[in-house]
């Protein structure tokens, strides 16, 4: 996710937070220190409240990540490599390469999120249970970390793609009709029945019709507009895949690119290259030898005022380079473009010459294509 750093690794897994996050920590605190606690609590000093309420927000986001976490490891277990885990405005995501390729996988992964939270609500619950004052801070503290967790299970079980027990429904959809893409269609159809309930019950609440207040329905009308929107994005995802399955990476590449040389400028490279013949991305070669890769995207990065002072090596992605063969999937393509944030790969044969470049470009000009041919394979 962009915008995010990391603040550690466990597994081997980065943990990220997005700047967004330190807005849902100030707006939990805020909402705990102002609202729930004083309402729930009297009596406490008002620093009290605001330590209270800051130490809440911080643990369950805590709680959000142990969740996460739970999610990666059975995935690690289940062979599947985790990028990342981001803690954001809505809580965590993991950041998982691929998607299971067993409706088994997926279930597992999937199921063990509300397992882990419903846990830890039980955790916190029976430790609240030990302590002889059930109004002191503390208590406070380990009941609404119950009471929280409690309901991320609640939620994350609910069947909407792409929460938790959206995914549970898709695997067991998957399971049964043998389709992964049949599963993923009516698993986020359902889940965008419940992300338009939740938009619905939002603006119900901002409306005053229901009891919640503007605020707490504007937040809960967004999450659904963030469910509806990832269900949709998924089934597309997934539907794409389907749509390329057989298909090489021969069949799809733009095939004996042009050569440029590292000398050429950036100016030249722009107007007779970029511009003239449409071409966003092209091999650099010297002595005929690939030395780099220079892309659109190289050029966005040196102002035009310096293009004609920059030669193209002194902007180009150098070697090592990433490749795929020609009898590559697409779908395995497509997973190295998007684990390397890249938009083009060099494609080669078998004894290192160039074929051509495959870049994201040609991937959704294939899918256009056929799509208007009305091809099914």
């Amino acid at each position: 996710m962009e915008s995010s750093f990391t603040i550690a690794r466990i597994r081997g897994i980065p943990i990220g937070v997005h700047y967004t996050w330190a807005f849902a920590v100030l707006l939990i605190t805020w909402s705990l220190a102002a609202g729930y606690f004083p309402a729930s609590y009297p009596g406490w000093s008002r620093p009290m409240y605001f330590l209270v309420g800051a130490t809440a927000a911080v643990l369950l986001f805590v709680s959000v990540l142990l969740h996460e976490l739970c999610h990666s490891v059975v995935a690690q277990a289940r062979g599947l490599k985790v990028h990342s885990i981001t803690l954001f405005i809505f809580g965590g995501v993991s950041n998982i390469a691929q998607e299971s390729e067993d409706p088994q996988d997926e279930f597992l992964i999937a199921v063990v999120g509300p397992v882990s939270s419903l846990a830890l609500a039980g955790m916190f619950w029976l430790a609240g249970l030990a302590l002889p004052n059930d109004l002191s801070p503390t208590s406070a503290l380990l009941t609404y970390l119950a009471m929280v967790n409690l309901m991320l299970a609640i939620f994350n079980i609910l069947p909407g793609f792409p929460l938790d027990g959206g995914r549970v429904l898709r695997a067991i959809l998957w399971g049964v009709t043998g389709s992964v893409v049949r599963g993923t269609t009516i698993a986020s159809v359902v889940g965008q029945v419940v992300a338009f309930l939740f938009i619905g019950y939002g603006f119900l609440q901002i409306l005053q019709i229901f009891d919640g207040g503007f605020l707490n329905g504007l937040w809960i009308a967004f999450i659904g507009w963030f469910l509806n929107s990832a269900a949709e994005s998924t089934r597309r995802q997934v539907q794409m895949q389907e749509g390329f399955k057989g298909v090489k990476v021969g069949a799809v590449m733009t095939p004996d690119p042009p050569f440029v040389g590292p000398a050429l400028t950036v100016r030249e490279l722009v107007d007779e290259y970029i511009l003239r013949r449409g071409l966003r991305a092209m091999p650099v070669a010297l002595d005929g030898r690939i030395v780099g890769l220079v892309s659109l995207t190289d050029v966005q990065k040196l102002p035009e005022a310096e293009w004609s002072g920059n030669s193209v090596g002194a902007i180009m992605t150098k070697e090592p380079l990433r490749s795929v063969g020609p009898d590559t999937p697409v779908t395995k393509a497509l997973e190295m473009l998007v684990e390397l944030d890249v938009n083009q790969v060099l494609v080669v044969d078998t004894d290192g010459s160039l074929l051509g470049i495959l870049s994201r470009g040609d991937v959704m000009r294939f899918l256009q294509l056929r799509s208007e041919l009305h091809m099914r394979r």
